[in-house]
Parts: C-alpha cells; sequence; structure tokens
C-alpha cells in the first residue's frame, strides 16, 4: 500500500528535478525525489556546464535538413542520425523538418530566449544568495570561426540574436587572436557573447543535492521508476523498485525517459535522446581564457579550476548504450585545428549522455492535459543547465497554485 508522506513526489534527480525540488522547498513543499542512480550522475554529469543565452535560436533551422543528410554518410559528423527504421524517430525527423523555415526559427527562438535570459538572471542570484559553490564565472564565451564564410553565416544569426536579447560583439581576427592566445594563428574570427557564463556542472548538481537534503527534502537514490497508475483524471500511485510510491502531486523530471513513462496514461511526448559526448582532462599548459565554441566543428571547450573538457556533437541513434570511438576522437580532432594545447595530459573521463530533444527544441513545461495532479518538466535538450532555474521556480509557482512569472503557452506539454 502506497503512503503520502511528502506534498510533491519529483521523478527524476538531474539538474531539473533537483531545482524544481529547491524552489519548491522555498515555497514551504516538503517533496521527495525518486532516482534511479546517483542524483546527477545521468546527462546532467558530463556536459560542458555552459549557461548560454546565445544558444537561444533552435537546432531546427533553415538549412539543417541538407546539413543533416550530407552528414549522415560521416559517422563522426557533428550532427548524425543513424540510419533507422524506428517509427517514433522517423515522425520526429518529419516534424523536425517541417519547422526548418524562417517563421517556426524565429518563433522557437523568442520564446526559448525568454526561458534563456530569466534563467541566466535567476541562476546567478541562487547560486549567490545560497553560496552554492561550483565554480560558477560570468566569462561570457566565445565562438571561433576558422573561415570567412563561417563567421558571415554567424554574423547573420545576430540580428535573430539581438532581437532576443543577447548582446555579442563581432572580432575580426587579429582582434580574436589577442583576446585568445590558447588559439592557433589564422582563425577568421569570432563572436563573443559577453552575457554567457559557465560553471563545473557536476559540483552544481552536487551543491543542489546538499541543499535540498538541507531543507528537508528526501532524496531515494538506487529507486527506479517503474510505472505510473491513473484513477480518472488523477496519478494515484507510482510503482519503483522500491515499492509505491505516491502524493498529492507528481513531476515527471526524467529527461529522455520521460515519454515512456507516460505513455501508459495516455500521453505523448515527441521527444527523441540526443547522444552527446564529452572528455574530461587534467589541465593543458594553455587553458582558454573563456569557455569556446569551435563553431566548424561544433565542438565546446571549456576549463575550470581542477579540469578540462572537450564536449558537444548530437547523435540520434535511440538509447544506443556504446561509447563510440569514433565520435570521441572527433572531439579531439576538432580541438586540435584551433588550439595551441588542445587538451591536457590525461584523460579522467570519456562520457556520453542522452539530452531530451524536442522538435521544435523547447522544453515541456506544464500540468498534464489530462491528469490534474501530474506535472512536467522535461525535453530541454542540450540547455538543461541554462534553464534549471527558471524551470524550478516555474513548477514551483503552478504546483503552489501561484501565477507563473513567465508565459509557459509555448511550452505547454497540451501543445503538441
Amino acid at each position: 500500500m502506497a503512503t503520502e508522506s511528502e506534498d510533491v513526489l519529483i521523478l527524476g534527480g538531474g539538474v531539473i528535478g533537483l531545482s524544481c525540488a529547491l524552489f519548491l522547498l522555498q515555497a514551504g513543499r516538503s517533496v521527495r525525489i525518486l532516482e534511479k542512480g546517483r542524483v546527477g550522475a545521468a546527462t546532467s554529469h558530463g556536459n560542458c556546464g555552459t549557461i548560454t543565452p546565445s544558444h537561444a535560436p533552435p537546432l531546427a533551422a533553415p538549412g539543417m535538413i541538407g546539413k543533416a543528410l550530407k552528414y549522415m554518410a560521416q559517422a563522426d559528423a557533428p550532427f548524425y542520425i543513424k540510419p533507422s527504421t524506428d517509427l517514433s524517430l522517423l515522425d520526429w525527423l518529419l516534424r523536425f523538418s517541417l519547422r526548418c523555415n524562417e517563421k517556426d526559427h524565429r518563433r522557437d527562438a523568442l520564446a526559448k530566449a525568454t526561458l534563456l535570459n530569466a534563467s541566466r538572471r535567476l541562476l546567478q542570484s541562487t547560486i549567490e544568495s545560497h553560496g552554492i559553490d561550483c565554480q560558477f564565472r560570468s566569462s561570457g564565451v566565445m565562438y571561433v570561426c576558422k573561415s570567412p564564410q563561417r563567421l558571415d553565416e554567424l554574423g547573420a544569426e545576430l540580428p535573430l540574436l539581438k532581437e532576443c536579447g543577447v548582446s555579442a560583439e563581432v572580432l575580426d581576427g587579429p582582434a580574436l587572436a589577442l583576446r585568445e592566445p590558447a588559439l592557433l594563428p589564422g582563425m577568421a574570427g569570432g563572436v563573443f557573447f559577453p552575457d554567457d557564463a559557465h560553471f563545473r556542472p557536476d559540483a552544481y548538481c552536487a551543491e543542489l543535492e546538499r541543499l535540498v537534503r538541507r531543507l528537508g527534502g528526501v532524496i531515494e537514490e538506487g529507486c527506479e521508476v517503474l510505472s505510473l497508475r491513473a484513477q480518472g483524471d488523477r496519478i494515484v500511485t507510482v510503482e519503483t523498485s522500491c515499492g509505491m510510491r505516491s502524493a498529492p502531486q507528481i513531476l515527471v523530471a526524467l529527461a529522455s525517459w520521460s515519454p515512456a513513462l507516460v505513455k501508459d496514461v495516455g500521453l505523448a511526448l515527441p521527444i527523441q535522446p540526443g547522444k552527446g559526448y564529452s572528455i574530461t582532462y587534467t589541465l593543458p599548459a594553455i587553458v582558454p581564457k573563456t569557455p569556446l565554441v569551435l563553431t566548424e566543428r561544433s565542438v565546446c571547450v571549456t576549463a575550470w579550476q581542477d579540469g578540462y573538457r572537450l564536449g558537444s556533437t548530437m547523435e540520434f541513434s535511440g538509447f544506443d548504450d556504446t561509447l563510440n570511438a569514433k565520435r570521441l576522437a572527433a572531439l579531439e580532432r576538432g580541438a586540435h585545428e584551433y588550439l595551441h594545447e588542445p587538451f591536457g595530459e590525461e584523460a579522467k573521463e570519456r562520457w556520453f549522455g542522452w539530452r531530451p530533444m524536442t522538435y521544435d527544441d523547447l522544453p515541456i513545461i506544464g500540468p498534464s492535459p489530462k491528469h490534474r495532479n501530474l506535472f512536467l518538466a522535461t525535453g530541454h535538450g542540450m540547455l538543461g543547465m541554462s534553464m534549471s532555474a527558471i524551470t524550478g521556480q516555474l513548477l514551483a509557482e503552478l504546483l503552489t497554485g501561484r501565477e507563473p512569472s513567465i508565459d509557459i503557452a509555448p511550452f505547454a506539454p497540451g501543445r503538441f
């Protein structure tokens, strides 16, 4: 028999679940997080830790379909779709392709920017007010272009980014070389986004866990969520590997695993797992002053006090759990083309994780259209860290009956 001991049951202990727990606890709600493994150890663990309002333009962009078709012949391409007969993936790709137009691209970018800009401010204030030790730095992010053509392409995106409230500084080759001595000579130029930031993502999640426990939140690790049981318009129980659980309100924050859980209660979430890779090293001798995005190779470079990471790539291959050596090697090859010291002497960790990708590249935030006590916080794609703070605040507002501080209509689960 399931018993209710907390107000809110949060399914998933990644950065989104932890953020929602923190804001709910601050709003006076009691919470219990259920996590299959260790909190913060899955998708939230190995990303590059950049906080990027500059990433407001969605992946579904004009011209992306042509690039995707070209990349299908390259197993180590930055954007790779593994040939498949999976009907859900094919449907997702069709819907994605239909959004690769100027009108949808602009609309989705503006909606995404609303979340990213608000979350950027809230994230820093949360870190400062709670004394969170995660090596946070408001140092901006530099996008580097080897070719004049790529620099021109990036420059063409700046009017939309300005409309999104994102500041940018364009640098030619000599100015870029002066600004960033870690780069090899001969770069065409770059674009600096001063309002971006970065932190160590595993440290941030560990600090969120500490705060949630300190504020009275309960975290059950090693507790896999198996299914939901609905009765009428309510979710009455959650079946887990540790027994039955229930609460007056249920929040699903299971990233790429959310669709499989809610399918049996009549919800269809168009989320595909987008596999990303990273390699973490000891610090090289020459460390970039700010995080870098090596644009032609789609490689992100981030350095902290105690580590250095190459990451990125997007692979649609379902839940393939192999650590693809070709794609890891592509990160290192890409870094070699731009940097004097592309990586450190010792590789500490080689990692992959699945980002929850919606075809419109907008997260799914809000109440279930079919269940009055079920809420969703998933589908954040590559920007879970960047959007985590505002997602936590919005869910806390929704679950406590307050007016959301941001219009959630563009992110509503019922939009699909």
